[in-house]
């Protein structure tokens, strides 16, 4: 009686891990789907496609990270409204964002350097109304716009740039995970992320340099030295954005930051090395054109 109980405990368990992996597999490929659809489905000038997917995608990380850190009312969703507008009304109307546009990189950066010190403080640091709102506003928020405004170049949509970063950070994401779940024995940071190691984060920047490579090779967009540049920024900042997202949630008391992508926990969960890295990316590409 105990080995067939043990046995369809066994079936029972295979079975659901085969459910799980069918459901992240499924929800993964129609996030990707989706992305890419606005990427290159939309104008090669100004893409409304690509702009209003990511003002959905700030709304809901704005959502779910007011609830991780316990931000009450909805005037955070207001001043993400208003700077969305300002900033793409500007971009629509072909005038000069800037210096909009650097107005707002300056206090985004400030804040997102003000969290990478924070992340390596062991000082637990309690934050009030005030602070959490504008910590929200340019952490979540203005990292949600300059993720969206990092393809326009130009007078262009930039379309094989934004899809290169999004495959830098998902080949990161992919080979840390598989190198780390292999070869992963040194803890990179336990305090907060205690599943992350060294060797996975190195075999994951490794194979995001050979990515760039690729993306030299079959685009015309950046040089090489440019896509290694960004491969570097990326994976980096991207790594760091993912454990301050842990170290808020884990101050929280939750695993993950919703329950809207099945099998993946929320969608802050899924952006939140994007979100974070948006900005350090922007002003990466803007040095790119001054030095040109």
């Amino acid at each position: 009686m105990e080995v067939v109980q043990k046995t369809y405990i066994c079936c029972y368990s295979k079975t659901f891990k085969m459910k799980e992996l069918l459901k992240r597999s499924i929800t993964g490929a129609l996030y990707v789907f989706l992305l890419l659809a606005a990427v290159f489905l939309g104008n090669d000038t100004f893409n409304d496609a690509f702009n209003f997917l990511f003002l959905v995608f700030g709304l809901t990380c704005l959502y779910e990270f007011k609830r991780i850190i316990k931000l009450r009312g909805y005037h955070i969703f207001l001043a993400f409204l208003v700077l969305w507008w300002l900033l793409f009304h500007l971009l629509n109307e072909k005038l000069d964002d800037q210096v909009l546009a650097w107005s707002l990189l300056a206090p985004t950066l400030a804040v997102n350097i003000f969290l990478i010190f924070d992340l390596f403080s062991k000082k637990e640091r309690v934050f009030n109304a005030p602070a959490k709102f504008v910590i929200s506003l340019l952490y979540l928020g203005a990292g949600c716009i300059f993720l969206t405004l990092i393809p326009y170049q130009g007078n262009s949509f930039a379309k094989f740039l934004i899809f290169g970063i999004f495959i830098l950070m998902w080949v990161n994401d992919s080979f840390a995970y598989l190198v780390g779940k292999s070869f992963g024995k040194t803890k990179l940071f336990e305090r907060i992320s205690p599943k992350k190691t060294i060797e996975g984060f190195i075999g994951g920047f490794a194979f995001s340099l050979v990515a760039a490579y690729f993306l030299y090779k079959y685009t015309d967009v950046l040089p090489l030295i440019h896509w290694l540049i960004l491969a570097t920024v990326t994976v980096i900042l991207g790594s760091i954005g993912d454990l301050i997202e842990s170290k808020f949630k884990r101050k929280a008391g939750v695993k993950d930051s919703g329950a809207i992508l099945p099998g993946h926990g929320g969608l802050l969960d899924r952006l939140d090395s994007l979100v974070f890295a948006a900005p350090f990316i922007y002003l990466t590409l803007q040095l790119f054109n001054y030095v040109s």
